[in-house]
């Protein structure tokens, strides 16, 4: 009788070269690393912001709580309703760059100077949003892992951040 094999364990993609590890996020997901590299020269408040947030561990253990198909998915709220936050809002830092596939762009409410700590991922080019909402990066690695996101609003079981950490 043959011996049974052991299935292979799931392999984590290598990590992205880093151009910038001072400004790259490694957010955990249950499927494995995402790297959003942040973009301080187009909004250097918010990248601020959000490396200090990741220093914090705020957005540990922190559930996908608005997620879209075809549109994005949304995180960076403590309370897992979407009106929660960190409690400091920030001016908007609108740019012309374009909302596209793997974008990541600060939540708001209706004031342009509302975003705080929520942030979404782009699935699809969202050109309405472009001139909108201020964009915080773009993912460099791990998109597929943010495409398996269960969609809802909120998902039935969502998805969660398991610790995001600065690469340096």
């Amino acid at each position: 009788m043959p011996k049974k094999t052991k299935a292979a364990d799931p392999v984590q993609a290598s990590p992205p070269t880093l151009t910038d590890p001072a400004n790259t996020v490694i957010m955990t997901l249950a499927g494995g690393d995402v790297y959003l590299q942040l973009r301080p020269d187009l909004a250097p408040a918010h990248a601020a912001r959000i490396k200090e947030l990741v220093g914090q561990g705020f957005y540990n253990g922190q559930i996908f709580h608005r997620v879209i198909e075809g549109f994005m998915a949304q995180t960076g709220d403590p309370t897992g309703t979407g009106m929660g936050g960190s409690g400091k809002k920030l001016k908007a830092e609108f740019t012309p760059e374009p909302f596209v596939r793997g974008t990541v762009g600060m939540a708001r409410a209706s004031s342009p100077d509302s975003a705080d700590s929520q942030f979404f991922i782009c699935f699809a080019p969202a050109s309405f949003l472009n001139g909108q909402y201020t964009v915080i990066g773009k993912v460099i690695s791990g998109m597929e892992l943010v495409d398996k996101l269960p969609r809802g609003e909120p998902p039935e079981k969502p998805g969660k951040i398991i610790t995001m950490k600065m690469a340096k």
